[in-house]
């Protein structure tokens, strides 16, 4: 199995390196092409985009196929969208290379987590697909700024000329490591969507946009927050990324190995604390530089540390509807990424400092958590109500 986990890995540190990598060469592409850099920026939504269509569409028609054929089709179309965006010399064609890279994002996840939910030991599921989860947070520690120096020493297109062949090695690690399984749910289209019925599931959903949106309120404007906040210059802002991106790392790791003595529910909810009293540290101490640091840091390694147990989470609440709910989480995870980037520069334009996007921020990782509480109110009030009704018989 740890052959499977790697190879699902390598899927994910390319799909990181496709979502993150283009933040860093915004400048470039935007000269390049001769488009604004707002409009450069755009790309980062295209790609939002293409995993929000992308993802309920093939988790819907794939029952026909076994998980491997979707996982090298899903990849092949990573690698020819990351191949029309390097080529491309208009705003049209730049959009539409990010629509198809985004595509396959939230299905791979899916897709993924179904196949390490068969093959992985009771007890070890969240492990395994912390490990998988690991290779985008790899990406985010070590590919980003790869990719970003390729930008800044030859051309952006080298950065996902890059990405387009390691996506190439990624289908023949599929090839060889990952087993070809079928998706037990064979249902009809219609009763895919059955699981939605329930307010579980929406409870998830809802906690998985809000915690990202969490983070991303305050992570999207990282660099202007520790310049003009805490302080630092702009020539440590690459060290300080990679030092986020560390955390995301440990952060999935230390999640995953938790997860044999806690539930994924615990583990999520009591992360999304420990984010809001993070955030709300960054306000009132943000200035303080390594206070601003082991916040940030913290607050980075909580976002990944709850990938592994809300995907779980999903998929034990998507009965009949696994990998739609298993894509559908990644779709909220985008979602996510826009409403906290709305929302922490919404208190820029309103006149506030940059420390203040800390405070939306820490709201909408309370929401995450109160989400996830009300989902474990709702399943304690259904045990309990089972034991009644066995009690009576």
């Amino acid at each position: 199995m740890k052959k499977t986990v790697f190879a699902l890995a390598l899927g994910t540190f390319g799909l990181g390196m496709a979502e993150f990598g283009i933040m860093g060469v915004l400048t470039e592409l935007a000269q390049d092409v001769g488009i604004t850099i707002p409009s450069a920026g755009n790309m980062i939504s295209f790609y939002a985009f293409g995993v929000v269509i992308g993802a309920p569409i093939i988790a819907l028609f794939s029952s026909k196929f076994s998980l491997k054929t979707i996982l090298l089709f899903l990849v092949t179309l990573c690698v020819i969208g990351n191949a029309i965006f390097t080529f491309s010399t208009s705003y049209t064609m730049l959009a539409i290379g990010r629509l198809v890279s985004g595509f396959p994002h939230g299905a791979f996840f899916g897709v993924g987590t179904i196949i390490l939910s068969r093959l992985a030991p009771p007890g070890k599921v969240t492990l395994a697909v912390a490990g998988m989860v690991a290779g985008m947070t790899v990406a985010n520690l070590a590919g980003v700024p790869l990719g970003t120096w390729l930008g800044h020493q030859f051309s952006w297109r080298y950065t996902f000329m890059l990405i387009a062949v390691f996506n190439l090695l990624v289908m023949l690690s599929i090839v060889i490591w990952v087993p070809p399984l079928f998706d037990k749910a064979q249902r009809r289209l219609s009763e895919q969507f059955h699981f939605l019925k329930k307010p579980e599931p929406w409870f998830i959903f809802a906690a998985t946009m809000f915690g990202n949106a969490g983070v991303f309120a305050w992570f999207s404007f990282v660099k202007p927050f520790m310049v003009n906040v805490s302080g630092f210059s702009e020539g440590l802002m690459t060290a300080i990324m990679m030092l986020m991106g560390l955390g995301m790392v440990l952060g999935n790791l230390f999640s995953g190995k938790l997860s044999g003595r806690y539930s994924p529910l615990r583990i999520a909810a009591i992360t999304d604390l420990v984010i809001v009293l993070s955030l709300l540290s960054l306000f009132a101490f943000g200035a303080q530089p390594a206070a601003s640091l082991v916040m940030g840091f913290i607050c980075c390694a909580g976002l990944f540390a709850l990938a592994a147990p809300l995907q779980i989470l999903l998929l034990q609440n998507a009965q009949g509807g696994e990998m739609l709910g298993a894509a559908g989480g990644q779709v909220a995870f985008n979602l996510g990424s826009a409403i906290g980037a709305y929302f922490g520069g919404m208190m820029i334009t309103l006149g506030f400092s940059w420390s203040y996007v800390t405070l939306p921020a820490a709201l909408l990782s309370f929401l995450a958590m109160s989400s996830l509480l009300m989902y474990g109110h709702l399943k304690a009030r259904w045990r309990f109500a089972c034991a009644g009704l066995q009690n009576q018989h």
